[in-house]
């Protein structure tokens, strides 16, 4: 069954590619975000925090690692694992700031507050659930889904699985050598008659006894009783009128 724990590696192309411009959407966002006025305070770009790195670059990180070995990778085992560890990685975009803040009672690793910004006809409360969306529960929700997606097809077996895993490769094994060659002959198709005769064609006492025509071992006649045949297309002979 080892044959079957690998896999075409196009199984993972397109859900490697989404983790990978999600994870890294996930963890450069807050640092590029300013440019566009869409950002979490501090609004300065690239400007380094505590929150961003554990809040925001771990685990876009995790889910762009994830993507890439889910990417490469032809063996299941290893992409359900980097399933595993992009569903972690979204999970904690959703929770992790307060799970941070609650649980672990780290009030100073903290993303910031969404930075207002009126404009285009949006008021500052609409573009604050726009970047929290983008930032963290959005990003999480689909680093999550594909995720999941990921371990549902690298832990699938398909027909086709099983079909590939079954293919013998020939090229493994030795040519054929000439005493098997010999050995593989086609039957000879010549066909020698037997001397004996067949049944029915035994000489009889009765063939044994009378000799062959022409032989001389009996006289030949004198005279036919019977006079000789008119050839075709002659008339016969009338008689003499007595």
């Amino acid at each position: 069954m080892a044959a079957v724990a690998r896999i075409p590696r196009r199984r993972g192309g397109v859900c490697g590619v989404l983790l990978i411009l999600l994870g890294a959407w996930g963890g450069l966002a807050p640092f590029v975000g300013p440019y566009f006025h869409f950002a979490y305070t501090p609004d300065t770009a690239w400007h380094y925090t505590t929150g961003r790195l554990y809040l925001s670059v771990i685990p876009g990180g995790v889910a762009l690692l994830a993507g890439v070995v889910v990417l490469l990778t032809r063996l299941r085992g290893v992409g359900v694992v980097a399933g595993v560890l992009g569903v972690l990685a979204g999970a904690w975009f959703i929770v992790g700031a307060g799970f941070v803040s609650t649980v672990l009672n780290r009030p100073s690793i903290s993303p910031g507050v969404p930075v207002p910004h009126s404009g285009s006809g949006i008021v500052s409360s609409q573009w604050s659930y726009l970047e929290t969306i983008g930032f963290f529960t959005g990003v999480g929700v689909l680093i999550l889904l594909i995720a999941a997606i990921v371990m549902g097809r690298f832990s699938m077996l398909s027909a086709g699985d099983v079909v590939d895993a079954q293919d013998v490769d020939f090229d493994q094994y030795p040519s054929v050598t000439p005493a098997d060659a010999t050995m593989a002959e086609p039957v000879s198709q010549t066909f020698t008659p037997s001397p004996r005769p067949f049944p029915g064609e035994e000489t009889t006492q009765t063939q044994d006894a009378v000799p062959p025509f022409g032989t001389g071992q009996f006289p030949a006649t004198s005279a036919s009783p019977f006079p000789p045949a008119e050839p075709p297309g002659t008339f016969p002979r009338s008689s003499p009128a007595r």
